[in-house]
């Protein structure tokens, strides 16, 4: 699978348009899932684990929490939520490999993580739970993947209680315009070449994920569109200098 070529330079033109993008990003990481987990750590330097520990807290987890992690992958921001103490976590997928690497990994090991993530193989455009069942909905650099991304965050809207809050973590563009154009070299030449060697992969996976960075919507309007699918106080947080940023908001 590894070697079916998803992403030839016509579609990494407009990633986000294609007709077929779907399926062409669940066959992609079903592809790389194998190293998923280790090409995260090593091209941010390890800084995946930071912004995810930064998320959760942002997200202010209770005892009482009943989190959905959507387009969870190898399940790390799951588990990271599992760590924080809350009633319950699922993990939903539309990989399959993805899936089977996040039952895997042994859960946290931190006094009061009492509970076991799920794990239930799911589209986010079609989320199999119903509503309201969830008081956090989470998704880790998954939105800009989703085919539609009105529709992901409708569904998010959909499955969450009321009062309850969604947490998204992206990749975003840097505001400076000189670590914009550092990070773009290494995310655009350096890290395509030297991840792609590292996976084996040659479906073109990491080209089109640095691609579909840049072509992804600014921060205010991500906010805008959050609020147009009915959520309330969205904010922002930028991280490591905007390399990356964390949207936390509520459900009336």
């Amino acid at each position: 699978m590894r070697d079916e070529q998803l992403w030839t330079d016509d579609l990494l033109e407009s990633p986000h348009e294609a007709a077929d993008k779907a399926g062409r990003v669940r066959r992609m990481f079903n592809a790389i899932a194998p190293r998923y987990a280790l090409v995260n750590t090593l091209f941010s330097a390890g800084r995946d684990a930071y912004w995810r520990r930064q998320a959760v807290s942002l997200a202010r987890v209770t005892s009482a929490d009943d989190v959905l992690d959507v387009a969870c992958g190898t399940g790390d921001f799951a588990r990271a939520f599992v760590a924080a103490g809350p009633r319950s976590v699922t993990g939903s997928d539309f990989a399959h490999e993805m899936l089977v690497r996040a039952t895997q990994e042994p859960r946290p090991r931190r006094k009061g993580a009492s509970c076991r993530p799920l794990w239930v193989e799911g589209d986010a455009l079609r989320l199999p739970f119903r509503a309201g069942s969830f008081s956090i909905v989470s998704c880790a650099f998954g939105v800009r993947n989703f085919h539609d991304w009105d529709v992901g965050l409708a569904e998010m809207h959909r499955v969450l209680r009321p009062g309850g809050r969604a947490v998204i973590l992206e990749f975003s563009r840097p505001g400076n315009a000189m670590v914009r154009a550092l990070y773009e070299v290494y995310a655009g030449r350096v890290m395509p070449v030297a991840a792609g060697w590292v996976s084996g992969d040659r479906s073109g996976a990491y080209r089109y994920l640095p691609r579909s960075v840049v072509s992804f919507v600014d921060s205010q309007e991500f906010c805008s569109r959050l609020r147009r699918m009915g959520f309330a106080d969205a904010v922002a947080t930028p991280l490591t200098l905007g390399i990356v940023t964390v949207y936390v908001a509520a459900r009336t």
